[in-house]
């Protein structure tokens, strides 16, 4: 049995401490892996419902395309994909269950982060680093995204059949003020350029759904639908939400 609370690792980043911790839950009994950015919780294994669905979602809003489609998003030979922050991997291991996923990037701000699955002291490290398709890569994926050359640095101009991100706690609480022009319509026109015709950019959110960013991202793409996620919280009466956005790029853009 493992300690009831033990702390796996700890370093100073720009943005704040950044702690690995692992603890038997009192009320499941579940082993509970957790991610604090100073006094912020980014990620527990006790939830993970949303980041699930941000890849189910955002790859089922695909076209049926995938290996020998031949359709004009670009599909012919399997779907590329981005996704914005690894945290404890559910979201990159999702894309990866797609059996039409040809290539993934994750890009992430903590090298910590990285290190932390490439010397797998995550329970999906193994499995991530392990497949051939993915690739972890060190990067500040808003800085990346507004740029010219894109979210894979070894392919600068590279375009990708969706985008996922899940890194804030939503559009209007950013874990660093940097992050707050993305959200605008400017950043995301930024991002649309390195999205496929018919790509799809998909959004976590802890906040329920907000019709003024919605309108954003219908101002910048040919579809916006926030998607509201229900789960169980057993440290809460009925259950808890997360939002995921999806926006779909038009198909002859």
């Amino acid at each position: 049995m493992s300690p009831r609370f033990e702390e796996i690792d700890w370093r100073p980043t720009p943005m704040g401490d950044i702690s690995l911790r692992r603890r038997r839950d009192p009320l499941t009994g579940q082993e509970v892996y957790e991610v604090k950015l100073g006094d912020e919780f980014l990620m527990s294994s006790l939830f993970t419902a949303g980041e699930i669905e941000l890849a189910r979602l955002g790859l089922g809003a695909l076209p049926d395309g995938g290996a020998g489609s031949g359709t004009d998003t670009g599909t012919g030979a399997g779907l590329d994909v981005a996704v914005g922050g690894l945290g404890l991997g559910y979201t990159a291991r999702t894309v990866l269950e797609d059996p039409r996923v040809r290539s993934l990037v994750v890009v992430d701000a903590l090298p910590d982060v990285i290190r932390w699955h490439e010397e797998k002291l995550v329970p999906l490290g193994e499995a991530l680093v392990s497949d051939r398709r993915c690739r972890l890569v060190r990067g500040d994926f808003f800085a990346l995204a507004a740029g010219a050359e894109g979210l894979d640095p070894q392919r600068p101009g590279r375009r990708l059949h969706a985008i996922l991100l899940d890194v804030d706690h939503s559009p209007r609480h950013v874990l660093h003020p940097s992050h707050a022009p993305f959200y605008e319509e400017a950043g995301l026109r930024a991002l649309s350029g390195h999205l496929h015709p018919g790509g799809v950019f998909a959004l976590w959110s802890n906040d329920p759904p907000d019709e003024d960013f919605t309108a954003v991202l219908a101002r910048v793409f040919a579809t916006a639908e926030a998607h509201v996620v229900r789960f169980d919280n057993p440290y809460q009466p009925g259950a808890a939400a997360n939002t995921v956005y999806v926006a779909g790029k038009a198909a002859g853009a």
